[in-house]
């Protein structure tokens, strides 16, 4: 005899499912942000990990709520298709409920803020894909279901984690490295978030306009002072492309020896602003 469906396990275990991908989605996104430069001001991870936590509830919410208006309505189609050609609902039945579903509200939005139709499209197919995962999931009837979900879901978000930080540790990933740049391309106009600029010339010569000058406890939001004049520069190799810098020798104008990051096709060279270890930057970017 055929176990009767419980709609509220649909349910349960939808909104679980929903749960387990913002999860994994984050694992993703902090394994990415590894592989990318470093950005002007450090993160503070401590308060990152705060608001996740905090952001728990409303994720739950969302995730039962989509679950009620999508999933939920999408199984019991499939179930509903399904009687009517005295048959079980098949794995394959409920993304395309869940597509349809979804159309209207989608359309709707899109419309009304004159959205562009691949944008628009884009979005109902990750959206259908997301949800129809949930539908998938909790779609087979039998006891267990909900703790299966939970501890595989677990174990994909913990082991996606876990392999991430190990192939980012022994380079099986790209974790970021700033490019080598070399004496040849620092010649040129290097360029602040103003309008400060270093001009660095083939011959060794170098100028100052406007460029920003900071002193310990400063932030990068702070003003700084700013210096300008002419000396020479010179590039220091170092043993790897982390030791790499650059120093700039201006009478007026006293900085540490610049750093270096960004990517090859955009380079950067960077000042630490404030206390050491602060990680907050001030950096210039060469005009291309």
């Amino acid at each position: 005899m055929r176990q009767k469906r419980s709609y509220g396990r649909v349910l349960v275990v939808s909104t679980l499912v929903g749960c387990l991908e913002v999860a994994l989605t984050v694992v993703v996104v902090l394994l990415y942000v590894q592989t990318q430069p470093p950005p002007d001001t450090a993160p503070d991870w401590a308060a990152i990990a705060g608001s996740l936590v905090s952001a728990v509830p409303l994720v739950g919410f969302i995730a039962f709520l989509l679950s009620l208006v999508f999933v939920l309505p999408a199984v019991a189609l499939a179930d509903l298709v399904a009687r009517g050609l005295g048959g079980r609902a098949a794995w394959w039945s409920a993304p395309p409920a869940v597509a349809a579903l979804l159309a209207p509200p989608v359309l709707i939005f899109a419309t009304h803020n004159d959205t562009e139709t691949e944008s628009t499209l884009v979005f109902w197919a990750s959206a259908t894909a997301s949800l129809s995962l949930g539908a998938l999931i909790a779609l087979p009837r039998g006891e267990g279901l909900l703790r299966r979900v939970g501890l595989w879901g677990t174990a994909v978000v913990a082991g996606t984690g876990l392999f991430g930080a190990l192939g980012l540790a022994v380079g099986l990933l790209p974790s970021y490295e700033p490019p080598r740049i070399g004496p040849q391309t620092m010649t040129g106009t290097w360029i602040d978030h103003t309008t400060g600029t270093l001009v660095f010339t083939p011959d060794g010569r170098v100028t100052a306009s406007g460029v920003g000058l900071h002193r310990p406890g400063d932030r990068t939001g702070d003003p700084s002072g700013r210096c300008s004049g002419s000396g020479t520069w010179s590039y220091e190799p170092g043993r790897d492309v982390r030791s790499q810098k650059v120093r700039v020798q201006i009478p007026e104008c006293h900085w540490p020896a610049w750093g270096v990051d960004g990517t090859d096709r955009e380079p950067r060279i960077s000042q630490e602003v404030g206390d050491p270890g602060s990680g907050q930057l001030y950096k210039l970017r060469k005009v291309s």
